[in-house]
């Protein structure tokens, strides 16, 4: 695997625009500058979902690279937004390597945005922006799973800056504002106040209908631990409702770490731990639970997650 490729910055650009046209949403708009690109629309369930697959045609982000992304969905539409691999953010040049993504969301309309994993190399610089302007009766749900490190191949995140910022607004009321910084080192990436020496964090989010306590006790027991037993015991599973990884923790250096949280006009979801499949797992369990409980469908697993 390439650790490093020297190759010249990226400016990429992606512009979706989609509307309702005779009970279907369709993909009216498509502009798109290299190396970003979406395939041809899909409709695994039936015509009123739009199904996309983003590709990133250069393999990985460097250092210098500038990702720009608009997504806006009018009145009535609905759109389910994933990416075709893992995105892999290469160790720096000295260059921050940045992504930002613009979303836009009309009266009725309803975005599922759910990327596949982020893979961080250690020694990589990157931050991502993510803005959300809900109109009233529309609503979002978004994940994001990330990986500090090729902890398959013992590599840690020792190195580098990550950031992450969110803004979710609806007619110019904050709803959701979140910031995380991760700087690359060893007492960060071992401290229980940043990854606990746990490799992946996760966040999924729902906004546009406030939820229930049914619905966020349901969202809490569809956790399924697939960590080993410690000493011969299963560890014990820790719900919270802090939306900081600054949470209180088990003595058990192994152990993941979940928490939901019931927000005002939805719920939000953290994962701290060691596998992807885990984490996947659950958010997909509670985006079963919200499809259900808001969309009166049964997920549709992207075909793209199953090569």
């Amino acid at each position: 695997m390439i650790d490093n490729p020297q190759t010249a910055a990226w400016h990429g650009k992606l512009n979706l625009v989609y509307a309702e046209r005779q009970n279907s949403t369709q993909l009216i708009y498509n502009h798109h500058q290299a190396p970003l690109k979406v395939q041809r629309p899909f409709y695994p369930e039936d015509k009123t979902v739009c199904h996309s697959v983003i590709l990133h045609t250069a393999g990985g982000v460097v250092g210098g690279d500038r990702l720009s992304s608009h997504f806006h969905l009018q009145p009535n539409t609905q759109a389910l937004i994933t990416t075709a691999a893992a995105s892999k953010i290469y160790r720096s040049n000295n260059l921050q390597a940045r992504q930002t993504i613009d979303i836009q969301i009309d009266a009725g309309a309803c975005l599922e945005l759910l990327p596949q994993e982020t893979i961080l190399f250690n020694g990589a610089d990157y931050r991502q922006d993510l803005r959300v302007e809900l109109a009233t009766g529309a609503s979002f749900l978004g994940w994001e799973i990330t990986r500090f490190g090729r902890s398959a191949r013992g590599e840690k995140f020792l190195q580098g800056k990550w950031r992450s910022h969110t803004e979710i607004w609806r007619q110019g009321v904050p709803l959701w504002i979140d910031r995380q910084f991760l700087p690359g080192n060893a007492e960060i990436f071992h401290s229980p106040h940043g990854l606990f020496g746990q490799p992946i964090v996760g966040s999924l989010i729902w906004l546009g209908h406030p939820v229930s306590a049914e619905i966020i006790a349901k969202a809490r027991s569809s956790f399924t631990p697939h960590s080993r037993l410690v000493n011969g015991v299963e560890p014990t599973l820790n719900t919270h409702t802090s939306t900081s990884l600054s949470v209180k923790h088990s003595a058990l250096s192994t152990q993941h770490l979940v928490g939901v949280t019931q927000l005002e006009h939805g719920l939000l979801c953290r994962y701290r731990g060691a596998s992807t499949s885990e984490v996947r797992n659950w958010f997909t369990a509670v985006w079963q639970i919200l499809r259900t409980s808001f969309l009166s469908r049964s997920i549709c697993i992207p075909r793209v997650w199953q090569i």
